[in-house]
């Protein structure tokens, strides 16, 4: 017996309920992040989430099933990646969206990344500045984020060895650091221990998500 039209529509809704249903946990959302910045191996999800390998296996299980990753096998290994550029969209409003809405983002929000006060720029000043030139773009991403594409010229120095590896970056020059995304706390750490040892330095107002999505140029490979 074909469905009445009700019966359809709710059928519709529930479809569209089982997306949401998918995204309804933390930690896959985190895994949403963490491919974001490109294709990973379960065990390194599951070491950059802080997850076991059968919690993370089993996340990015339900995340597959509701079409938000795809994978790929390489031998013994399964690779993970977003299914499309929509899905990073559909997270990046999430973000902003809970932020507008939700009372208790903002000052989770702050309790995480701090309130330091450092200036911010936009993309589009960013881009203004690379061309006129006298600044170097600092991402503080770890390298296998780096290499599966970055801003173009960035310079590539993990938060956790800058402290021992400034000496890289020339002296007497704005330093403009950038890292996953807007709520990324890696550039906020950069910053203050940059400004903290005498350095110019500024964040970009958002990161790698955000510049992928307004679809600024973007370089792959080879560490700078």
């Amino acid at each position: 017996m074909d469905a009445t039209p009700a019966q359809a529509k709710a059928r519709l809704y529930d479809a569209f309920a089982a997306s949401g249903k998918a995204l309804a946990s933390g930690k896959r959302l985190e895994l949403l992040d963490l491919l974001a910045q490109g294709e990973r191996t379960v065990d390194a999800l599951a070491k950059a989430a802080g997850l076991n390998l059968t919690t993370a296996s089993a996340h990015l299980q339900t995340l597959k099933q509701a079409g938000f990753v795809a994978t790929r096998r390489d031998g013994v290994r399964i690779h993970y990646r977003l299914a499309g550029d929509d899905v990073a969209r559909l997270f990046a409003l999430l973000r902003k969206v809970a932020e507008n809405h939700q009372a208790a983002v903002p000052p989770t929000r702050d309790a995480y990344l701090g309130r330091d006060g450092a200036a911010e720029v936009t993309r589009e000043e960013l881009r203004a500045r690379l061309q006129a030139g006298g600044v170097v773009v600092l991402d503080v991403r770890p390298v296998e984020e780096y290499l599966a594409g970055h801003i173009p010229g960035a310079v590539s120095i993990p938060v956790a060895e800058l402290a021992d590896r400034m000496n890289e970056l020339p002296e007497g020059c704005e330093i403009v650091v950038y890292c996953r995304g807007e709520y990324c706390v890696f550039a906020y750490d950069a910053v203050r221990l940059l400004t903290d040892r005498g350095r110019h330095a500024v964040r970009l107002a958002d990161g790698m998500l955000e510049w992928r999505l307004a679809e600024m140029p973007v370089d792959a490979g080879e560490l700078t």
